[in-house]
């Protein structure tokens, strides 16, 4: 690889600090991103972001265009589910982070504070320009099937192409194994760490797609050196229009909040 790249880390002082909601997304922090895969309606949002936000989190993630493989799923509230991100946002006062699938949404995210790139088009690379000139954080999701270099190139466009605050997101990989949805790549963490100023949080939901494996997954991942997790949390799994089996609760994210919080402080007080 070019020593030359931008993502190259040199200096602990170097290092990406991306500041929203009283929230400093770097390494050495931990930092919890949390809400429903999907925009459901008002009500669903608000109540599952106020639950949220008593507990500490005030960054808040919501789906409204959902890339779905299977063309009858639910595909999102697309317009409407912006107007509800906005809506609660300054309701609540927090910040929203949303996954942009197309160039053509750009003029509505607006009001998003982190737009989210899915693994789907991590290797979009003219997508990743537009998305750059925005000069907003960045989400960029690790492909299920790319290797960390591959990874660590579309941050690179993203770069050079004006967007600094850049947050790498490593989803799961696609194995051969099927009693989970994809397989954790908790190596992927440590080595990106030692090659990247770019804090690299986990998806522990899209990971294993099961809601027992939310808790050990996003534990375990500390100890390898993650920055933070991003969680679905749905105020009724059962009835989510998306992704209920691998969503969690508000009352099991407030236990998992609480025990991530002193792990990792134990974790920073020893220095493991």
């Amino acid at each position: 690889m070019n020593e030359n790249y931008l993502y190259r880390k040199k200096h602990e002082q170097d290092k990406t600090i991306i500041k929203i909601k009283n929230n400093k997304i770097c390494q050495g922090n931990f930092t919890f991103i949390a809400g429903p895969c999907s925009v459901e309606s008002y009500e669903q949002f608000f109540t599952t972001a106020s639950d949220l936000k008593k507990t500490g989190v005030n960054i808040i993630r919501g789906g409204v265009f959902k890339p779905r493989t299977s063309p009858y799923s639910f595909q999102g509230l697309r317009e409407e589910g912006i107007k509800i991100l906005s809506s609660v946002k300054k309701e609540l006062d927090i910040a929203v982070v949303t996954e942009i699938t197309s160039i053509t949404q750009i003029n509505l995210f607006d009001d998003v504070d982190i737009i989210q790139i899915g693994a789907r088009n991590m290797q979009n690379f003219e997508f990743l320009k537009e998305i750059a000139k925005l000069k907003k954080p960045v989400i960029l999701k690790k492909g299920f099937s790319n290797t960390i270099d591959e990874f660590l190139l579309s941050a690179e466009y993203l770069l050079i192409n004006g967007c600094s605050d850049i947050i790498l997101c490593e989803r799961g990989i696609r194995t051969f194994e099927y009693k989970t949805r994809n397989t954790l790549d908790i190596s992927a963490i440590s080595i990106i760490k030692e090659l990247t100023h770019l804090p690299i949080i986990i998806d522990p939901s899209h990971s294993g797609g099961i809601d027992k494996l939310v808790y050990p997954l996003s534990l375990s991942s500390i100890y390898a050196g993650s920055d933070g997790i991003i969680v679905e949390v749905h105020n009724d799994p059962k009835n989510a229009l998306s992704d209920g089996e691998q969503s969690i609760t508000p009352k099991d994210f407030e236990r998992l909040y609480t025990n991530a919080n002193k792990i990792f402080n134990y974790k920073v007080e020893n220095n493991i």
